[in-house]
C-alpha cells in the first residue's frame, strides 16, 4: 500500500507531536492510530505500523533520559524483562481473545489516574517509601501493564508512571524516565510479533519514525527542564482525552 507524499508528511507531523506528548504523559497513540486509520490502513496494519513508530519513540526517550542519568539500567533490568514478557503474552492472546472487558475497565482506570494526579498535589514531588515490594512490582504490576500494552495499548505510559509514583514512591521525573524504559520493552515485544506476522507497512512507518524520534527527544528534554509542573497537568489532560475518546466511540457504536 502506497500513500501520497502529502499524507506521509502529515503523518510525520502527527508522529512528532505524538512523540513529544507520549514522552511526558503517554497517550501519543491517541493521535497516531486514528491518523493511520484515516490514511486508509486496515486496523491490524495501523496497530502494527503504530507500534513500529512508537517503539522508536519510546526508545529515543528512554535513551535520552538514561544519558541524562534519570535512571540506571541496573535498576530497571528485571522490570524491563518483565514488561517484555508480559507484552509478548498480551500480543499473542489479543489475536484469539476479545477485548470487550477492557472497553469497560480502561475508562475506569483512566479516571483514577486523572483524579490521582489532579488532587494528589504532593505526589511525585519527592521520593517516598515504596508501598509494594520489589517482587510484587516486578512479578505482577510491571508484567501486568506490559500485558495490557500488548493486548490493547492506550495509556500504557501513564499506567507505568502511576505505579512508579503511587506504589513505588518515585518522584515524577524519575517515574516518567523509568516508565519510558519499561514502555520501550513492551513495545519491542509487541513489534517483533507484528513483524513476524507481516503486518507492518515499512515505508509509512519509516516516515513516522523520523517524526517520533525528534518528538521523543524534545519531550525527554522537556521532562528534564519542565519537571513535575509540566508532566502532571499533561497526564491529566491525556487521560481525560482518552476517556472522551472511549465515550465517543462507545456512544457512536451504540447509536
Amino acid at each position: 500500500m502506497e500513500l501520497d507524499l502529502s499524507i506521509l508528511l502529515i503523518l510525520a507531523a502527527v508522529s512528532l507531536l505524538a512523540g513529544f506528548i507520549d514522552t511526558l504523559a503517554g497517550g501519543g497513540g491517541l493521535l497516531t492510530l486514528p491518523a493511520l486509520m484515516l490514511a486508509g490502513l486496515s486496523p491490524v496494519q495501523a496497530l502494527a505500523t503504530n507500534k513500529l513508530q512508537g517503539t522508536f519513540g519510546s526508545g529515543m526517550a528512554a535513551f535520552t533520559l538514561w544519558r541524562r542519568r534519570r535512571f540506571r539500567i541496573a535498576d530497571v533490568r528485571r522490570a524491563f524483562l518483565a514488561s517484555l514478557i508480559g507484552s509478548a503474552l498480551g500480543t499473542i492472546l489479543v489475536q484469539v481473545m476479545h477485548t470487550d472487558i477492557l472497553e469497560i475497565l480502561v475508562p475506569v482506570v483512566l479516571v483514577i489516574i486523572a483524579l490521582y494526579f489532579l488532587f494528589s498535589k504532593g505526589a511525585g514531588q519527592v521520593e517516598r517509601a515504596p508501598r509494594v515490594s520489589d517482587k510484587t512490582y516486578e512479578r505482577a504490576l510491571v508484567p501486568g501493564i506490559g500485558f495490557y500494552d500488548g493486548f490493547f495499548g492506550p495509556g500504557t505510559g501513564s499506567f507505568f508512571a502511576l505505579v512508579e509514583v503511587a506504589l513505588r514512591g518515585r518522584d515524577l521525573i524519575t517515574a516518567t524516565a523509568r516508565a519510558k524504559a519499561l514502555n520501550f520493552a513492551s513495545n519491542i515485544a509487541s513489534l517483533a510479533l507484528f513483524i513476524a506476522g507481516g503486518k507492518v507497512l515499512w515505508a509509512t512507518g519509516a516516515v513516522m519514525v523520523a517524526g517520533q524520534l525528534l518528538g521523543a527527544r524534545l519531550g525527554a528534554h522537556a521532562v528534564i527542564g519542565g519537571g513535575a509542573r509540566l508532566i502532571r497537568p499533561l497526564i491529566v489532560v491525556v487521560c481525560v482525552a482518552m476517556l472522551a475518546r472511549y465515550l465517543v466511540t462507545t456512544l457512536g457504536s451504540g447509536a
